[in-house]
Parts: C-alpha cells; sequence; structure tokens
C-alpha cells in the first residue's frame, strides 16, 4: 500500500482545512486508516482513524467534534475535514494503515505511511 497525503497549509485561527490520503497498490477495504500529527519537539500523537468493517471511527479527545473522517471509495481516498483549527493544531500530518478492523492509536502498529503533510495555523 502506498499512501499519499494532501491539503495542509496555512490557515487562521478558526479556519479549515480538509487533508486528503489517497491509496494505490491495494484498496483501503480490508485497512484501518488514520491520521497523526506530529509537532515540532513531540512525540507523533493520533488523531483519527476509520475502520470499514464494521464502519467505526475513533477521535483523539483534542479533535473531537471539530475533526471527521470521510472516504470516497472510488477514488480510495479518505479525508479528514478539519474545522475550528487552533494553533495547537499546527504539526505535519501523516495518514497511515494496518490491516485489521481495531483502530491502534499508537503508531508503531502501522505498517504504511505516507509523508506528511504541514498544517501551520496561525493566531
Amino acid at each position: 500500500v502506498q499512501l499519499q497525503a494532501s491539503g495542509g497549509g496555512l490557515v487562521q485561527a478558526g479556519g479549515s482545512l480538509r487533508l486528503s490520503c489517497a491509496a494505490s497498490g491495494r484498496t483501503f477495504s480490508s485497512y484501518v486508516i488514520s491520521w497523526f500529527r506530529q509537532a515540532p519537539g513531540r512525540e507523533r500523537e493520533f488523531v483519527a482513524g476509520i475502520s470499514l468493517s464494521p464502519d467505526f471511527t475513533h477521535y483523539a479527545d483534542s479533535v473531537k467534534g471539530r475533526f471527521t473522517l470521510s472516504s470516497d471509495n472510488a477514488k480510495n481516498t479518505k479525508y479528514l475535514q478539519m474545522n475550528r483549527l487552533i494553533p495547537e493544531d499546527t504539526a505535519d500530518y501523516y495518514c497511515a494503515a494496518v490491516r485489521g478492523q481495531a483502530i491502534p492509536t499508537m503508531a508503531a502498529f502501522y505498517d504504511y505511511w505516507g509523508q506528511g503533510t504541514l498544517v501551520t495555523v496561525s493566531s
């Protein structure tokens, strides 16, 4: 599975961005897809994940109610809609995949990673 993350950019606090994670090589149907982020000097942290069998999502408390996962199966792409962004959301965002149904929140459990896409939220 090859993952391509995109959609980052500079936005003012309160604004929105939508990140995309496109997969090639395999379809997402058997994989959990999650987003992680890493700010300078900090560890990579779980943001949100989606499992399709069954359809289940899990969000970190810090983004719950502001971020939403969605899918376009025809394009084999997952999206992370980020609303009401705050400066603390500034980080490199990565999408990751692991085969299975449960959504791990630890980065070590994921087998495939896309490159980071930088999100910068100005105050």
